[in-house]
This record gives structure tokens, sequence and C-alpha cells, in this order.
């Protein structure tokens, strides 16, 4: 295995991780937005609203998401044991 065979091994999964994850970070980061605005507009600074709100959404979203998250990972799975198969 070369060095050029490791970077590309270590960029598919970089992106596969974007993938995976980046939906579910640009959704929690624009709930956490969403409720900083709210609580800036109407002063209200309790504790729980900041968490209640995202952990539902987050939630949710990995509800909707977790098929393309999945087949995401399982092709990523697959194309190293393909790697590992064709012995490089």
């Amino acid at each position: 295995m070369t060095g050029g065979d490791v970077l590309d091994i270590a960029r598919d999964g970089i992106f596969t991780l974007l993938v995976v994850a980046g939906p579910v970070m640009a959704i929690a980061l624009a709930v956490g937005l969403f409720i900083a605005l709210f609580q800036a507009l109407t002063q209200i600074q309790e504790m729980t609203l900041t968490f209640v709100p995202k952990i539902f959404a987050l939630f949710l979203s990995l509800l909707l998401l977790m098929p393309m998250m999945g087949s995401a990972m399982g092709g990523l799975m697959t194309r190293l044991a393909e790697r590992i198969v064709a012995g490089g």
C-alpha cells in the first residue's frame, strides 16, 4: 500500500464523515441560532430552552436521515472491502 492509497482512503473516509454528519450538524446549528435569536428578542434566559428543542430536532433529523447515513457508511465499507480484496 502506497502513500497515495492511504490518502485516497483517508479522503474517502473524511468525505463520508461530512456527508453523514453534515446535515445533522447544520440542523443543530439552525435550531441553535433560532433559539438564540428567540432568547435575545424575548430576554428569556432559561437553560432548558436551549437544550430541549435542539435535542428534539436532532432526534427527528436522525430518524429522517438514517437511511441516507446508513447508505453512505455502507458504501464506504463496500469500497474499503473491494480495496482489501483487490490487494491494494
